[in-house]
């Protein structure tokens, strides 16, 4: 097992695995994050006195009776400590009380004289500050432990796709608590019949919007740092994640929540709240004839749909309404949309920068007249778009229609487009093999959520460097949905006479025939691996008097043996064999056989497991598009159904 984190780590041994046990003398391992930023203080000074007060009566005087404590001391005000613990759901009080008083002891060593410190056990958490902790979400330091052992790589996807809906419901049970506990435990199988034991937790002192957030973030460092493992942890000051292939805890020690406080025998009805989509009916016994009990039970039924039915409704419009922004307001913030504030033009439209009143800044996209889509549809898609949380994309802020006029407005990224950067003969110089090697990987991530861990499986169909933005500390974000297509989880595939894309990035089966899939967006992201190694563009690329695409040049130097002859000459840093694995993973996503080409879930798993065997790749997909080949410019096309794949019906300039 191997365990890394942002902040130092401390092994008392290496157990994965638990014993499930409500005797814990020592935690059988731990973790630290020692502040040194925060201040430190001095021995026998008043701060330490307060300290150590606090922490030798936390767990006597000021637990809520679920695993929770927090407390503050001060004798004078401005040397006032506060400190928070929080053990698992199903360890019993006498347990967490014992992991606490072990915590308290061994932090103070681990971290002396630090004012902040933060440690995690095997069942308990204990943090403590110079500043209140409570309510406040915070997911760093993270730790993360993970297992050694791989999920068949035949498995991998089936496997987190389930994981991530285990996750999902155990996110609302948690949530669901209240503030006196926020912990869910359950487990799934997956198609290949296997379990999967899981557990989400957050402290109970957060809203429950909160520990959503913190929730979703912690599956997705998941997906960044234990993908394709069997097993792993993710800790975090307000939340943590576990998932094991046996049993690592006693659901029957979890205590029952108390109940409702008792109310008149009256039949009620709850009001819907605007942030619960769960509609309570309570309803109390009283006598009545057993001749009355079908009408009164359809009676409830039929007013608590119809209650329901008018919340959605509720909810969907105020959430639409939430996003909206005045199109007077972007008027002003573009200064009318001005040549000075636009930041590029593309097929549809133009996007310009603007800055809120609020200081935040924003990229307006400003959608052609004649986009052909309706109001509805266009909602539709912003709401939809808007509810894609992840890191490696970007995040949809709202939306403005207005008589013809419909605009995007999206957070706004300071680096602009991955292909000013990396095509670039100056600056691409800002971008190292390190750096390189992150833009890669994240796009992997981002892709992956689109394919099996959002909501619906979405296909992008227009991955490109262009459409890959980046933010002030180089992160890559996946931007551009305009062409995506949605499918429900068992949908794989589709079909369309209407072909729209970049040509160079498209797959020519798709060109050809319409065939398009979760592979359609594989084949465009290993077009990309090549271009951000080499820094050369695909629909440019050519080598002598040859009309050769860049996969095609690629796989020929790789059969050769003379991959450098691929590799940016300005990447003379950087690890050789982590470049050549890379162009390798390239190359095996631009097969020309659909069904070689790998899985998302599979390429993760190839970037993240070096004990992986990579298989041979075979000749890429290539096909000659001789209407529209330019050697200075990408171009969409839109093609017609045709056996003929050169005929060409309309060409859009992106």
């Amino acid at each position: 097992m191997t365990m890394v984190s942002s902040a130092t780590l401390f092994f008392c041994s290496h157990i994965l695995l638990l014993a499930v046990t409500q005797s814990l003398p020592q935690p059988s391992f731990s973790a630290y994050s020692c502040s040194n930023g925060k201040g430190h203080y001095t021995a026998n000074s008043t701060y330490q006195t307060n300290l150590d007060t606090l922490l030798s009566t936390i767990v006597s005087t000021n637990g809520n009776g679920y695993g929770f404590y927090n407390s503050s001391y001060a004798e004078n005000s401005s040397n006032q400590v506060y400190a928070a613990g929080l053990c698992r759901g199903d360890l019993l009080e006498d347990a967490c009380r014992s992991c606490l008083n072990d915590s308290s002891h061994k932090l103070t060593e681990h971290c002396p004289n630090q004012k902040e410190a933060l440690g995690f056990y095997d069942t308990c958490m204990l943090r403590y500050s110079n500043r209140s902790l409570y309510g406040l979400m915070e997911d760093s330091p993270l730790f993360y432990i993970v297992s050694p052992r791989n999920v068949a790589s035949s498995e991998v996807e089936g496997f987190f796709e389930e994981l991530w809906k285990l996750i999902q419901r155990l996110s609302s049970e948690a949530t669901a608590g209240g503030s006196l506990r926020k912990f869910a435990v359950n487990n799934t199988t997956t198609s290949d019949l296997k379990t999967i034991f899981a557990q989400a937790q957050c402290t109970p002192d957060l809203s429950k919007q909160d520990c959503t957030d913190c929730l979703v973030g912690a599956y997705e460092d998941i997906t960044t740092y234990s993908y394709g493992k069997d097993r792993a942890r993710i800790l975090k000051p307000s939340c943590n994640i576990r998932y094991e292939p046996a049993s690592f805890l006693d659901p029957a020690n979890v205590a029952p929540l108390p109940s409702l406080p008792p109310i008149s025998p009256i039949l009620i009805f709850a009001e819907p709240k605007k942030s619960n989509k769960l509609r309570t009916v309570i309803l109390v016994v009283v006598p009545i004839t057993t001749s009355l009990v079908p009408t009164v039970c359809i009676c409830i039924y039929l007013r608590a749909r119809k209650t329901e039915k008018k919340a959605e409704d509720a909810d969907e419009s105020r959430s639409a309404e939430s996003l909206q922004f005045d199109f007077g307001t972007i008027r002003v913030v573009t200064d009318d949309f001005s040549e000075a504030y636009k930041l590029g033009h593309g097929g549809f439209g133009s996007v310009y920068r603007g800055k809120l009143p609020n200081g935040e800044e924003i990229a307006v996209k400003r959608l052609s007249m004649d986009s052909g889509q309706g109001d509805l549809e266009f909602k539709n898609e912003v709401l939809l778009v808007a509810r894609l949380p992840h890191r490696n994309l970007v995040r949809l802020l709202g939306f403005c229609l207005e008589g013809n006029e419909r605009l995007l407005v999206y957070e706004y990224l300071p680096n602009a487009s991955l292909d000013n950067i990396i095509f670039d003969p100056i600056k691409r110089d800002q971008l190292d093999w390190d750096k390189r090697y992150k833009i890669i990987e994240d796009i992997a991530r981002g892709l992956l959520y689109l394919h099996v861990d959002s909501l619906l499986r979405i296909i992008h169909r227009d991955l490109k460097a262009s459409n890959i933005l980046i933010d002030a500390e180089m992160n890559p974000k996946i931007s551009d949905f305009g062409m995506a297509r949605l499918f429900v989880h068992d949908e794989t595939q589709g079909n369309t006479n209407r072909i729209v894309g970049t040509y160079g990035y498209m797959p020519p089966k798709y060109v050809k025939h319409g065939h398009f899939s979760v592979k359609s967006d594989v084949y465009s992201f290993g077009v990309l691996i090549l271009e951000i190694i080499s820094g050369q563009k695909n629909s440019c690329f050519h080598h002598g008097e040859n009309m050769e695409t860049l996969p095609s040049y690629a796989w020929k130097s790789w059969r050769e043996g003379k991959c450098s002859n691929v590799i940016d000459p300005r990447l003379k840093k950087g690890s050789r064999a982590e470049i050549m694995r890379c162009i390798h993973i390239g190359l095996l996503c631009v097969q020309e056989s659909l069904a070689d080409r790998p899985t998302m879930a599979l390429v993760i798993l190839m970037f993240n497991s070096y004990s992986l065997s990579l298989p041979v790749p075979s000749k890429p997909a290539f096909l000659m598009y001789s209407s529209v080949r330019s050697r200075t410019n990408f171009v969409s096309v839109e093609v017609t159904e045709n056996d003929d794949a050169s005929l060409i019906t309309e060409v859009n300039p992106r």
